[in-house]
C-alpha cells in the first residue's frame, strides 16, 4: 500500500505531533509540580530537587510546546532534558531501556530533537507570528 496519500497533510500532522508531545511532557510537569493526580508516583517530588527542576521545565516548556511558542528552542531544551533524564535516572539501573524504564525518555528526546529541526507546523503561535 502506498502511504503517500498522507503527504498533503504533513504540515498539519507536524502540528498534531508537537501538540501531543507537548501534552505528554506537560502531564509529567503537572504530576511533579501540581501533584495531580495525587496517587501518581511523581506526586512525592520535592519542588527544590532535581526532579522538581525537571518538573518545572516539563510544565512550562511543555505548555509552550502545546501552543507552539518558541517551538524550536523549547523542543531543543526538552530534548536535552530528556537525554539528561535518561542517563541520570534510567541508564544506571540497567543497560536495556525496556528493563530500566527509559523508553519514554528516549522517545521524547528524539521526537523533541526532530521538532527542534522541523519547527512548529501551521497550527501554532509561531506560525501566526511568521516564525514557524
Amino acid at each position: 500500500m502506498d502511504f503517500r496519500f498522507l503527504e498533503p497533510y504533513r504540515p498539519q500532522l507536524l502540528s498534531v505531533l508537537r501538540i501531543i508531545i507537548g501534552l505528554m511532557l506537560f502531564q509529567y510537569g503537572v504530576a511533579k509540580i501540581l501533584k495531580f493526580p495525587p496517587d501518581s508516583p511523581f506526586a512525592k517530588v520535592e519542588l527544590f530537587s532535581l526532579y522538581g527542576a525537571a518538573g518545572s521545565l516539563e510544565l512550562i516548556l511543555g505548555g509552550l510546546l502545546i501552543i507552539g511558542l518558541f517551538s524550536r528552542l523549547v523542543a531543543f531544551i526538552l530534548a536535552g532534558e530528556m537525554a539528561f533524564a535518561y542517563f541520570i535516572g534510567h541508564f544506571p539501573k540497567n543497560f536495556y531501556p525496556v528493563i530500566n524504564g527509559g523508553t519514554a525518555a528516549i522517545t521524547l528526546c528524539f521526537v523533541c530533537l526532530y521538532l527542534a529541526s522541523a519547527g512548529a507546523g501551521p497550527w501554532s503561535v509561531d506560525a501566526s507570528r511568521g516564525k514557524a
